[in-house]
Parts: C-alpha cells; structure tokens; sequence
C-alpha cells in the first residue's frame, strides 16, 4: 500500500493486492495497472507528443494530469506505479531532474525522453501562476485504494496514524496535509469523494513529491470509513475547539486516526459523533485557530512526539 519514496531514499515498495488493480481507477477516463509500467509503444508515442509540443502551441491534449515542479516529477519518475505519457523539460529543468531520470533508469522504469521546451511554452501549458521550475510530465493517476486495502496492509500492526479530512476542499491544504503526513509517517490521508478537490499538478506541486509516498484515499461516506477503521482496531481522534482536552493527554500509541475539519465549519456532526475522542489543540491569544494544514502539521507531530 505505501507509496513510492523520493530518489535516494531506498528501494520503492508497491501495494500488495492484486484485486487493487481492477478496482483502479483514472478519474480522465481509462484504468492504469497497479505498479505497471507503460507499454514501448506507449513511451515512444508520449515522447512523439512531445516534441510536437515543443515545436510550438500547446501541443496533443494532456492523456492524464499534467504534474509540475521538480519534486512532484522527481517522485512521479521513480514511483513505478506512474505511467509517464510525456515529459518536457527546459535546459536548467533537465539538469535539475537529471537525478530522478537516472533513478527511475536504475530501477528499469520506461519512461519517455525528455523533450525540450521553453519557460514560455510551459507557462501556456499550465494554470496561470504555475511554479513549474522548467518540468512538466503527462501522467496518468496512480491506481486507487480503499479503506480495505489500508486496514488489510495495517492488520499486523500495532501502530499506525491515518489521517481524515472532513470535506477540506483547498487543494492547497490537502497538498501539504499529504506533505506532513509523509513527513510524520502517517499512513494514509482520507478524503471525501465530494467536497474534496481533484489530484491535479496544483494538489501535488502543494505536496511536494508526497502525493507519490502517502495514498490518498476517496470515501463516499466519511462517517462509515471511521466505522470501518474502528472495526480494525483504530481510535479515531476528531480535532475540533471545543475539545474537553489538548491531543497531547490522550493515548495515542496505537492505531490512531486524526480527523481533521474544513476551516469555519469545522467536523460535521456525524462526523464528530463516530469519533471516538474529541480534542484540541494548545492554542490561544487573539488568534484561537489554525489553517487546517498547520493543524494538521501541529497534531501529527504531536503524534509523533508522544511515540518517541
């Protein structure tokens, strides 16, 4: 289950349930593989498309989401559960990513060539305000998981932190929710299928390689997903300020999960209802309250701090 980790860091270890793969899901349409890499023919046509592209105007259609900056590339090459359509890089964007390219070489992944472009050229291709730092790929979405396959993965352990988050839709937050639970060894992060945002290049630029090391996982129903963790021996922590106690007096050695609430909302009711223990964090003066991402941030490390 856990995802590939950045170039440098040790081999990457892939989900281990076949039936993953057809439960997979590309949310701009076909169905890629679990752990599969792509096909010749597929890297030579995406590098083709390529070189169209960097010939002039916005070339082909993207065939999935298109990810930019050096550390979402950098992980995205050398995760092999990623299928690389294109790759198109400006001379100091090459030179940066030469690490990741010799990385997934290494390790046997097909990827395409690189194919130059310019600043301007990635600018057009991208959302206004893009920070691409001159590296765009073409990739597919990494296959889907279910709260199934987290508490099959986990069923052995004896402890593991979960994050979930409670129609949190900046996709922004949920990209640097996903970087701090990478960081702090959390296991996966829960979102909503609604209310939620999609996995674009803004999401994972915002995690910074994350996306490829953590699941991100889409329930329909946040509410049951904690009924399921909890059949599977999680305690579920629900941080809200209304908390009769700071996190830091509960026990959180074992299978634990954080649920986090959208910023002026809060956790919804039912939501607040299945968690086991209501919280808050140490805060005060005449800012009360935190962006729900250093929430997170505070909390894991909180987590992490009580385990030492």
């Amino acid at each position: 289950m856990t995802r590939s980790r950045h170039p440098g860091s040790g081999p990457s270890s892939s989900r281990p349930s076949d039936r993953n793969t057809d439960r997979s899901s590309d949310r701009s349409g076909g169905r890629p593989q679990q752990g599969a890499s792509p096909r010749q023919d597929e890297v030579d046509e995406g590098a083709r498309g390529g070189r169209k592209a960097a010939r002039g105007g916005r070339g082909p259609a993207a065939r999935g989401v298109l990810l930019y900056g050096l550390h979402p590339v950098a992980a995205a090459l050398t995760n092999p559960e990623r299928r690389i359509h294109r790759l198109l890089v400006t001379d100091s964007g090459r030179a940066a990513l030469e690490p990741a390219i010799a990385a997934a070489r290494a390790r046997g992944l097909q990827r395409p060539e690189a194919t130059p472009a310019d600043r301007m050229e990635l600018d057009r291709m991208l959302p206004a305000g893009a920070v691409h730092q001159g590296v765009v790929i073409d990739a597919s979405p990494l296959p889907d998981l279910g709260i199934e396959d987290v508490c099959n993965e986990l069923a052995g352990e004896t402890s593991a932190v979960i994050v979930a988050l409670d129609q949190v839709t900046d996709p922004h937050n949920v990209g640097a929710i996903l970087r701090s639970a990478a960081a702090f060894g959390a296991r996966a992060v829960v979102v909503t299928e609604r209310h939620a945002p999609e996995t674009t290049g803004v999401l994972a630029k915002s995690a910074s390689g994350a996306l490829e090391a953590v699941p991100l996982i889409r329930v329909t129903n946040l509410a049951r997903a904690l009924t399921d963790l909890q059949q599977n021996g999680f305690w579920s922590v629900g941080l809200a300020e209304s908390g009769p106690s700071t996190l830091a007096k509960l026990n959180l050695t074992g299978k634990t999960v954080l649920v986090m609430g959208a910023e002026g909302s809060g956790l919804r009711r039912l939501t607040m209802e299945r968690c086991d223990a209501i919280a808050r964090l140490p805060t005060g003066g005449p800012v009360g309250s935190l962006n729900v991402s250093n929430a997170a941030a505070v909390a894991l490390y909180e987590v992490a701090r009580l385990r030492e």
